[in-house]
């Protein structure tokens, strides 16, 4: 992130080449080597429709309601406050805090997510796309079928049908974790950015900082919710929870630069939120622990 940064300040393009070129390669290889690595289960599927349909459902509100829609009135802003940084920080954290018997919950949280962000992201950013906010049916099944995330699904079915889920799991697993890195000097060029606007550092509108609120404190408390009604055990909880309490995902960061949409917005709010959740996440860890 650090090399990022200082790159960001002296080649101001080089983000949007690097985010184009992950979308198109780095996505999937990094969704296939996750799925592969660890396998499929019935939590890890339980976890994914959980976090999707949440998201899906929280972006349906957002855009019918009025009240919600004046305050978080683009797609940027409600991505950001919805996607979180499950893969990059999500998974250790819950690695380091919770027992191993929960990761396939905090992979399947971080499944559902980033299939939401890369099949509809870049359907809602593409603005010729949406008429009224409604997305054409025949425009969503092409977004379904060319977005990375299933193009990364698609990989993995090939290889369960070729029975070469185990030596490609082992073979992909170095290029997702150059994925990762890639991602994150793509972070640390958009903080060099908002670095080179002096004076505009921590100038946070309201829209902003409505959508940092829902990130950090409104999005866990609804998977808190809906993990109480669902009868998720303390740890199937906690996993999901401290999911949905990431800071804004590196991919809203990928998507704003690859489609040329709010760039300073998106990562405004990663900036933010990374920092907000170094207080943030501890603190809803010993929520949980008081709440069990």
């Amino acid at each position: 992130m650090i090399f990022g940064f200082f790159l960001g300040k002296k080649k101001p393009r080089i983000s949007e080449y690097i985010a184009r070129h992950l979308i198109r390669f780095g996505i999937p290889l990094s969704v296939m080597g996750l799925l592969l690595k660890e396998g499929i289960d019935l939590n890890l599927i339980k976890s994914a429709l959980l976090a999707f349909s949440t998201i899906g459902f929280l972006i349906v509100l957002l855009n019918t309601f009025p009240i919600f829609k004046k305050r978080l009135p683009n797609y940027t802003l409600q991505l950001a406050g919805l996607i979180g940084n499950t893969s990059f920080l999500g998974i250790p954290i819950a690695m380091a805090l919770l027992p191993s018997k929960t990761i396939n919950f905090t992979i399947g949280f971080d499944l559902g997510t980033t299939l939401f962000a890369w099949i509809f992201g870049p359907l809602f950013l593409q603005e010729k796309s949406i008429e009224k906010n409604i997305p054409n049916i025949k425009v969503l099944l092409n977004a379904l079928i060319n977005s990375p995330a299933s193009r990364g699904i698609i990989g993995v079915l090939l290889a369960y049908i070729f029975q070469i889920d185990g030596l490609l799991g082992n073979f992909l697993w170095i290029p997702a974790r150059i994925v990762i890195a890639l991602a994150i000097i793509i972070v640390g060029t958009r903080l060099g950015l908002i670095t080179n606007q002096k004076g505009k550092f921590f100038d946070l509108n309201e829209e902003i900082k409505f959508s940092i609120l829902l990130k950090l404190f409104i999005l866990p408390f609804i998977i808190f919710f809906v993990s109480k009604l669902f009868n998720f055990d303390f740890y199937q909880s906690s996993a999901v929870i401290l999911q949905a309490g990431t800071p804004t995902a590196i991919s809203t960061i990928l998507m704003a630069e690859a489609y040329g949409v709010k760039q300073k917005i998106a990562s405004k709010i990663l900036f933010t939120t990374t920092l907000i959740s170094i207080v943030t996440i501890p603190l809803l860890k010993v929520a949980i622990n008081v709440s069990n």
